[in-house]
Order: structure tokens, then sequence, then C-alpha cells
């Protein structure tokens, strides 16, 4: 996981919360078209601008790869645009599956790297755990993208410019995005969180209080990556009281779209 700004901004921290939870709109990908949503913006952000990935479908700019398939998406959507500004997805392995459908990406690619004695997920039960990854911010909402803004938008289907006051909102965007996957976990009884993160995020995300264990040796994967784990107890013993507010409002926004999602599964496997 690449590390997007996160929010420092002391200057009234319950009034921008506020704004950015109506400003903001937390959605779960259900549909194949939400999804598409989800593989296009990864596309322009791991496959265009960063280079990390070529495109899984070139022709409909998608980027995707086996664990979607044991994904639960969630993007946050722009209210005013109806813009995608950031998007995330839990990884949950299925012990039945095949590999590496049985694993986290994680061990796909950097199970050499894994040493930490006790953390470990073949140390772990594996219905315990899970993995936080392909966490991407639209270009267009990060906070020193306004010097391009003009650029992008040349590209796209909106004329569309934001307000010094929506700005202020945008370096939320990253830890609504790691907390819609803490949340994620959690509501479906995962105490364990894993992901695979360059070295500045984790800092990052030690000011929101999420401190993270490293449990991996840093290894060359898109440039510097280490795996890093958190368990329930840490995380919400740790979290930023400032942050509460917006923790709720996730857990709350996400809860039933879950429970849909859930109940759309179960009919389908039912008719299988």
């Amino acid at each position: 996981m690449s590390s997007p700004r996160i929010a420092t901004n002391r200057e009234a921290p319950s009034a921008l919360l506020e704004r950015f939870i109506q400003e903001f709109k937390f959605k779960l990908c259900i549909t194949e078209q939400e999804k598409h949503k989800v593989y296009r913006l990864r596309h322009d952000v791991y496959c265009e601008e960063l280079q990390y990935e070529e495109p899984t479908d070139p022709y409909n700019k998608l980027e995707y790869d086996i664990h979607d398939q044991n994904s639960i998406h969630c993007l946050i959507e722009h209210r005013r645009t109806g813009l995608v500004a950031g998007c995330v997805r839990v990884v949950i392995p299925k012990p039945s599956s095949p590999q590496p459908l049985n694993q986290l990406p994680l061990q796909t690619y950097g199970s050499q790297s894994l040493t930490h004695p006790e953390f470990h997920p073949e140390k772990l039960a594996i219905n315990s755990y899970y993995e936080i990854s392909r966490l991407a911010v639209n270009p267009l909402f990060r906070t020193k993208a306004k010097e391009k803004e003009k650029d992008i938008l040349a590209n796209t289907s909106t004329s569309t410019f934001f307000s010094v006051e929506e700005r202020q909102l945008f370096s939320l965007l990253a830890s609504g995005l790691f907390i819609t996957g803490y949340s994620l976990g959690k509501q479906l009884g995962k105490i364990q969180v894993f992901a695979m993160m360059e070295p500045s995020l984790p800092r990052l995300l030690a000011l929101t209080g999420f401190h993270f264990t490293k449990v991996g040796e840093t290894i060359n994967f898109h440039g510097r990556r280490s795996a890093y784990y958190i368990d329930k107890q840490k995380a919400e013993s740790g979290l930023k009281k400032t942050l509460l507010p917006l923790y709720l409002h996730i857990q709350q926004t996400l809860a039933p779209q879950l429970e849909e999602m859930l109940a759309q599964e179960a009919s389908i496997s039912l008719t299988m």
C-alpha cells in the first residue's frame, strides 16, 4: 500500500469530521458496476500513475487480481460531484479454496519476508484474520493536487473544481479508508488485521491511533514494503477520540449494506 497523506489538521477537528461525514458517502460495492468503479480507480492509480501493475483489462482500463474474488470492496464517493474519491478492499482467505485463495495477498508475494515468531498467518486461526489492501485515493482528492487539477479534469467528463473548504477535508480520506477496512473486518467477526505498507504509512496511521507491529522484513515490491499487523484490542484502545464519530458513522453506514451483501451471497449459494 502506498502512503497517502493522513489527516493531521488540529483546527476544530469535530467540525471537520462533521463536514467530512456530510460531504462524502461510504458505499460497499455490491454490483459489478460498482466494483468496476473501484477497478477503474485502481487502474488510474496503480497502473497509470504509479506504474506498479499492468492493466488487467487495458481496453476498459480496469485493474483487478485473483484475490478480488475473496474481497469486499468499499468506495468513498464525493456527494456533490459524484466522483469516487477513494477505495479499499478487505481480503478474506477461504481455507477450502486452492492456493492462493486460501491465503492473504501478502503471503502470495511476500511469504518469505514474514518473520515474526507470533504474528504470522500460519500460526493464527485462519478465520480470525484478514488483509486491508489496494487502498487508493483519487489524485483529484489529494491535498497537493490543486496544481494538477486542470490537467486531470481536462481528461474527465466533469468540469467541477473544489473549494478551499472542500480541500480541507481531503486529508481525512486515507484515515477514512483505513477505518473502513478495519470496521468491515470487525463486523465480519475478524479480530486480526494484516497490511503490506511502505515505511511511512504506519507512522502516519499512528497519528490516528492505529499502532501497527512490523511482522516482516522489508522487501522490494513496488518500492520498499513491509508486512504489518494489528489486533482488535490494540486498534480500538488506540483510536483517537476525535476520530470516534467517524468510526461510528462508518460502522452504522456499512452495517446494513454488509447485511444486504451477505444475504445476496447466501441466496446465490442456495440456488447453485
